[in-house]
């Protein structure tokens, strides 16, 4: 032990050993998860119409959490003066969801089997894509637990109904989420510039309970001004988008967007989110690092998700107080 008290045995650095998500236990056994947290890959990037690659944001995004993985007892924030994500919240690795080449069906079915897996153990489900298709599965695996509202960040609003004959590609999933009976309402942040969907879509979004705000209007309501429109007391699911954010300081992503939020402003509103809402869980997609040789973005996912997972449970721990 050291004179810290901080580690004993192998000091285990970040570059050390598997690249599990955080250097969490992994768990191939999805009928024994056992943990406050589980994390599951979705490597399925065939609902992609540009830039594929990002089947391999799994794996980078895992990488990039080693960084954060030094196991000092959790994390310190001197600003919050709170310590994020200590040794009380188990976080486990699932490993990845088996995905068929070609087939969107089969690979979107074993996804939804693996987030299922979570929820059924009681698991906070972090889904890490993927293109955004593999949002369609994750929300699928609610029906019949409850009420959500959607929380997405995203470049794109992803309300395509259906284009020559395709209904579950990355620009579909939002809408797939609004003919839920159990989807009360999205929120859609960060839309902006030359989009995705036509205006026929944005009317069929707004009619179907989206409230749809720029990067500018959200940076005129700021961050909790933007989370005080989800209706109160809504159990929020968020989905994440990495061209959200602005390719500046996001690049690894298959259709970037310039304009987009910096780290502070997506940070702001997922802490805003974690302190009003209960939040059931999230997903975080298109991250391609092949575009991004620095491996910037996928840090920048890791880091967003260690911190949102760190206030999401923090907020748990006071509740219960």
């Amino acid at each position: 032990m050291s004179e810290h008290g901080y580690e004993s045995g192998r000091l285990d650095l970040p570059f050390v050993g598997i690249s599990t998500f955080g250097k969490r236990p992994y768990v191939s056994d999805w009928t024994k998860i056992d943990a406050d947290v589980a994390v599951l890959g979705a490597p399925y990037d065939f609902g992609t119409q540009f830039r594929a690659g990002a089947r391999f944001g799994p794996r980078a995004v895992r990488e990039a959490s080693t960084l954060f993985s030094f196991g000092h007892g959790g994390a310190y924030d001197h600003e919050d003066d709170a310590t994020y994500l200590g040794s009380d919240v188990r976080i486990v690795d699932l490993g990845d969801a088996d995905i068929v080449h070609t087939d969107t069906i089969k690979s979107h079915e074993n996804i939804k089997t693996g987030v299922n897996a979570m929820l059924d153990a009681g698991a906070f489900p972090v889904t890490i894509g993927g293109d955004h298709s593999i949002n369609i599965p994750c929300i699928d695996a609610f029906e019949g637990r409850g009420e959500i509202h959607i929380l997405q960040i995203d470049a794109h609003l992803d309300f395509v109904d259906e284009r020559h004959g395709v209904r579950n590609g990355h620009g579909n999933p939002m809408r797939r989420a609004a003919e839920k009976p159990y989807v009360m309402g999205l929120t859609q942040v960060g839309i902006r510039n030359v989009s995705s969907t036509a205006k026929e879509g944005y009317e069929d979004a707004r009619k179907m309970g989206s409230d749809i705000i720029s990067v500018r209007q959200m940076r005129d309501l700021g961050a909790q001004g933007v989370i005080d429109r989800i209706p109160a007391k809504a159990r929020v699911y968020v989905t994440l988008d990495i061209d959200g954010f602005c390719p500046s300081i996001a690049p690894g992503t298959g259709t970037p967007s310039h304009g987009g939020f910096l780290y502070y402003e997506v940070l702001e509103m997922l802490q805003a989110v974690a302190k009003r809402h209960e939040i059931v869980g999230i997903d975080l997609v298109e991250v391609a690092p092949d575009y991004d040789h620095t491996g910037g973005t996928a840090i920048l996912a890791a880091q967003i998700l260690l911190n949102f997972l760190g206030f999401v449970f923090h907020e748990r721990s006071q509740q219960k107080r």
